[in-house]
């Protein structure tokens, strides 16, 4: 794997250009001026009653000058930001031109046609994008942002896995390095794991590298799945015991669990889905219902306004590598064109196999 930060221009370039991989050019811009004019209020307003109930209205004048900013330097980059749901409000509603989970939004990289491509998630979702467009620009407003499953396992380890288990399928899920990726069969997200488990038709399956995810698709299955300790840092936290404190003090509480979540927290909860199934369970409840969303809290914020008549309850535990995603940042990417995720062409030829297959998977 190689993750790059393209920040300076290229040998014998113009210094009016940034120049990043595959030579391609992009002309220098000067930074904004960034204060909360008049103008600025009036363009923003309509986004801020997006997000009125988790920016208070004082503190608008400090994120709309960026906000302002980066929707015109979108326009003048031919970009498009891609916003994963555990992104913060500011940015999920104000400058995402297309927000999801891991697999919406590697099936809309698919799709979008501008030249650049802005990964506000953290950087195996980035790699995603590039894979599936090897001809295009896709930044990460800041390298850091990594995560801890994608940290739990390497391709020399999933080259072990099958020399110990011959004749084994091996599905990654997408919270993995293109590396880890180039050494599987096929990538999965917990939205689809099941369906790609069983799209073998084998009696046994490697599903890796997040336990818990593996633990809770075997209970749904009658496939034999072998599996990996790499554990998801915001959903391990979660216990049994918390969850089951809020339904003594309301019964009336639903809970929604991710099934990054140990199998304990999985077992006590009202319901368990991906990402995007936890959002639509959670939206069709009646008004006056109350809800737990036992994962990353910003989900519940950014979802918020499309079910104005449920109450969230958020066990608020966050991602740290999704927040260092910010406003500023995101800024700098685009006027800077960095940090920008190159991927060894090799590499990413075979692991580009392994997300085309589960794209492409047939419902």
């Amino acid at each position: 794997m190689t993750l790059s930060a393209n920040t300076a221009t290229g040998a014998g370039s113009n210094t009016d250009e940034i120049v990043v991989s595959g030579g391609r050019k992009y002309k220098r811009l000067e930074r904004p001026v960034l204060e909360y004019t008049n103008e600025i209020a009036r363009e923003t307003a309509p986004l801020y009653q997006k997000v009125k109930h988790h920016i208070p209205e004082i503190e608008w004048p400090v994120y709309a000058p960026y906000v302002h900013a980066i929707n015109k330097l979108k326009k003048e980059r031919n970009a498009s930001i891609l916003a994963h749901n555990y992104q913060t409000p500011e940015i999920y509603h104000c400058v995402a031109d297309i927000a999801g989970d891991s697999l919406q939004l590697a099936m809309e990289a698919t799709r979008v046609e501008t030249d650049v491509i802005v990964q506000c998630g953290v950087h195996f979702m980035a790699e995603t994008s590039k894979l599936l467009n090897p001809q295009k620009t896709v930044l990460i407003p800041d390298m850091r942002a990594g995560c801890s499953l994608a940290d739990s396992i390497t391709g020399e380890d999933v080259r072990l896995l099958r020399e110990a288990n011959p004749g084994v399928p091996i599905v990654t899920y997408v919270n993995t390095s293109a590396d880890v990726k180039a050494e599987s069969d096929i990538c999965c997200t917990s939205s689809n794991a099941v369906q790609v488990v069983e799209s073998f038709g084998t009696e046994t399956v490697l599903l890796i590298p997040d336990e818990y995810l593996a633990q809770n698709v075997a209970k749904q299955t009658k496939v034999k799945i072998l599996t990996w300790k790499g554990h998801c840092e915001v959903h391990e936290r979660f216990t049994a015991e918390e969850l089951l404190a809020y339904k003594e003090a309301d019964p009336a509480i639903q809970i929604i669990a991710h099934p990054e979540c140990p199998t304990e927290v999985t077992g006590v909860a009202d319901f368990t889905g991906s990402t995007k199934g936890m959002i639509d369970y959670a939206l069709g409840q009646k008004p006056g219902a109350k809800v737990l969303l036992v994962t990353e809290c910003s989900m519940a914020s950014n979802i918020q306004e499309q079910a104005p008549g449920v109450e969230f309850i958020k066990p608020c535990n966050l991602c740290p590598h999704m927040k260092r995603i910010t406003l500023p940042k995101i800024l700098d990417a685009l006027l800077e064109m960095k940090e920008e995720v190159v991927v060894d062409p090799l590499m990413a030829e075979k692991a580009r196999h392994a997300v085309e297959r589960m794209v492409n998977l047939k419902n």
